[in-house]
């Protein structure tokens, strides 16, 4: 690949601050995570943020249960989250919380500018309504009887049976999970985006390569079934911002959490006043703006959130790269087998470059569900990253510290070998920035194949016993660390601990161009262990906790 310059602004989805930071949440981060790593190794500007979705009918109900204030409650979600994400290596510019003086002066110009240019109207709704906590109830707080298939015990919005769609009002026998009891039918103004306005617009940028194959087949769906004006407004009492010259009324939770995008983003600006937040969202802005999310929020990401950006004045993202769900032994995670495996959980037990590069190796660029095969898990990172990499580097690192005081030779005897090696980087990369991981991976470790097969066949263990071979054997051990320097730089995305460790024990700092040329004539330091193998009681103590953990939360 050609060294380019580019400016990218990178997100990842909000982590809902009612609740912990899991594995799930981890394949995006560290998704991410990798994908900016390789940014920079390139020597891109990035602009990686992220923050917690702080607002919502969830988080006031739970900060109740709790008897303490919504503020408090997320902000000692906030610190934990940044906790977990940290303990990952997940290496944002900027975190911060949709619950900010930021987000409220933005979320508050784009509703203006969308109501001003005619995308906001009102209407009267009638709506479930708890008479006994005096509140309207969102369809995840009522349950009843599905109006199409008759099964008990569905929320308000969707049958789990029949996968039927309704409104609250017309379940049958519903109650408020809140009291238990029956609420009743009440009227209200509330406040509409009208999304059918931008239909056009969505239908070209949709499918005009920006999104991926499978996403932009399930809007065209959307499209089909015809798209709905969006209710964007809730009753008091709500935690939220207050919508702008309307008592009562606050902003439902989805039109500020996108926009919390904007307003980490100018709190890092307001930080650094190097980056310039309009030449970032500018209309006419020449930077990438790429989103991380999964499956679920598909319909928010791409379509209302493009819609209220072209329709405030804003640019729209480059490009919305969405993942699949994580299953555990090839089941949704279970807090009764210990497989729903909180992220703070796992670091007690594990090291977090395991998980990171479990993840990368199984990573593509499609919308496919991870399957974290525990045994399997156990297995390749023991295999591919003890027994195949940091075996390669000890294997030789011996020789040179005790036979030339760590010195390698003054040049490479073969030069055919490692620049294949090196040119393998054109391809690695690309892989990486189409983010087809997983081969990325196969590559990097086909290498790894290669270059123990190579040590395996020139036997230093043997040389080091025959007179007068001291510099054949200095020239094999030499190879052998430049190519593990190599395969290291190409890791450097995903395991950047294991890396660090690698560039102590090298004496040499790695760059993605440095490796054009190998080592000569250069002092490594003494070898020290990268890297421990995964212990599987290890594993079994950590699903242990996680069974014990249930009522934690």
């Amino acid at each position: 690949m050609s060294v380019t310059h580019r400016k990218i602004l990178v997100t990842c989805a909000l982590p809902y601050a009612n609740g912990p930071i899991h594995l799930g949440h981890m394949l995006e981060h560290i998704q991410a995570d990798v994908w900016v790593r390789f940014q920079r190794l390139r020597g891109n500007t990035i602009n990686f943020i992220c923050g917690d979705d702080a607002h919502g009918t969830p988080i006031m109900l739970k900060a109740q249960q709790l008897s303490i204030e919504p503020e408090i409650m997320i902000t000692e979600m906030q610190k934990k989250h940044e906790t977990d994400f940290r303990g990952f290596d997940i290496s944002f510019d900027n975190y911060h919380s949709t619950h900010s003086d930021e987000n409220r002066v933005l979320a508050s110009y784009i509703y203006t500018q969308l109501k001003n240019n005619g995308f906001i109207n009102s209407r009267t709704i009638s709506q479930l309504f708890d008479a006994e906590r005096e509140m309207f109830l969102p369809d995840r707080f009522v349950k009843g009887t599905c109006p199409k298939c008759k099964t008990k015990e569905q929320y308000g919005d969707n049958c789990e049976n029949c996968g039927a769609t309704y409104t609250t009002t017309e379940l049958i026998d519903p109650k408020s999970t809140i009291t238990g009891t029956t609420p009743v039918i009440k009227d209200s103004v509330h406040f509409f985006f009208d999304l059918p306005q931008f239909e056009g617009m969505l239908k070209v940028w949709t499918n005009s390569g920006t999104l991926q194959e499978e996403t932009a087949n399930k809007m065209n769906e959307w499209f089909k079934s015809g798209l709905q004006q969006w209710d964007i407004s809730r009753d008091a009492p709500y935690f939220g911002f207050c919508i702008p010259n309307e008592p009562g009324k606050y902003f439902y939770v989805w039109l500020d959490a996108p926009i919390g995008y904007m307003g980490s983003f100018k709190n890092l600006c307001d930080k650094n006043s190097s980056i310039d937040f309009d030449e970032y969202w500018n209309k006419d802005s020449d930077t990438e703006l790429y989103h991380f999310i999964g499956k679920d929020i598909v319909y928010f990401h791409s379509l209302f959130w493009p819609a209220m950006l072209e329709g405030s004045g804003f640019r729209k993202p480059t490009n919305i790269f969405v993942h699949g769900y994580v299953t555990i032994n090839g089941a949704k995670m279970s807090k009764s087998k210990g497989t729903f495996i909180k992220a703070s959980t796992y670091l007690k037990y594990l090291d977090p470059e395991c998980l990171r590069y479990y993840y990368t190796a199984k990573l593509d660029n499609r919308i496919d569900d991870l399957n974290l095969n525990l045994d399997d898990f156990i297995h390749r990172v023991n295999s591919d990253i003890v027994n195949k990499l940091v075996n390669l580097a000890s294997r030789n690192a011996g020789f040179i510290t005790n036979f030339f005081e760590g010195k390698l030779s003054a040049e490479c005897t073969e030069p055919a070998l490692y620049a294949e090696f090196a040119g393998a980087a054109d391809h690695i990369g690309y892989l990486y920035e189409k983010r087809e991981f997983s081969r990325a991976i196969r590559e990097i470790m086909a290498l790894a194949d290669k270059a123990n097969q190579y040590v395996d066949k020139k036997a230093p263990w043997i040389v080091a016993k025959e007179k007068g071979k001291k510099a054949e054997l200095q020239a094999i051990c030499s190879t052998g660390i430049n190519l593990f320097r190599v395969l290291m730089t190409y890791l450097k995305p995903v395991m950047p601990r294991l890396v660090s460790r690698s560039e102590v024990f090298l004496n040499d700092s790695l760059s993605w161009y440095g490796i054009a040329q190998p080592l000569t004539d250069h002092r490594v330091n003494s070898f020290k262990t990268l890297f421990k193998r995964i212990d599987p009681n290890h594993v079994e103590a950590m699903l242990e906790a996680s069974k014990e953990n249930i009522t934690d939360e």
